[in-house]
């Protein structure tokens, strides 16, 4: 009795990681119509206009705030950064993108990869629906606030 149920849960085992697996079987599986795949996306999400506002000169923590924190950072060579973005959108084919900046005295020298800088535009510069202003916060007082200024605890 034993020896069959080791059996049973060594067969299942296998049928179980056979479905996780890349074979012709699991392919003709994804290429039905009515499947749902997910997208999956990993790594730094970078786009075009992040690397336009890249420019030489800049910190490492300026760089930071633009792109966000590096993919990788290298321990054999801390003067390059490498974001990498890779997206598998449903049934459709992997898009990869990788982007390199390279630092000297920790500022940024270079930028390499499949995004380039481009051109610097006006577009970049401040608008004003980029400035946010902040409401003073006596105009929603609450109820408390207004019992304490009744009493004169301020």
């Amino acid at each position: 009795m034993q020896k069959l149920l080791i059996f049973l849960l060594c067969g299942a085992s296998v049928l179980v990681s056979g479905c996780s697996s890349q074979g012709p079987i699991a392919k003709s599986i994804e290429l039905l119509p009515f499947l749902y795949v997910q997208d999956i996306q990993q790594g730094n999400v970078v786009s075009q206009e992040m690397v336009n506002r890249l420019r030489p000169g800049m910190s490492k923590n300026q760089v930071t705030f633009v792109m966000g924190t590096p993919m990788l950072i290298d321990v054999f060579h801390l003067e390059r950064w490498d974001y990498y973005h890779s997206i598998k959108p449903g049934k459709k084919k992997r898009e990869e993108m990788i982007v390199s900046l390279f630092f000297e005295d920790e500022r940024l020298v270079r930028v390499t990869g499949d995004l380039r800088p481009g051109v610097p535009d006006s577009a970049l510069d401040l608008k004003e629906a980029d400035i946010i202003t902040v409401p003073d916060n006596k105009q929603h007082e609450n109820i408390l606030d207004k019992a304490m200024e009744i009493i004169g605890w301020d």
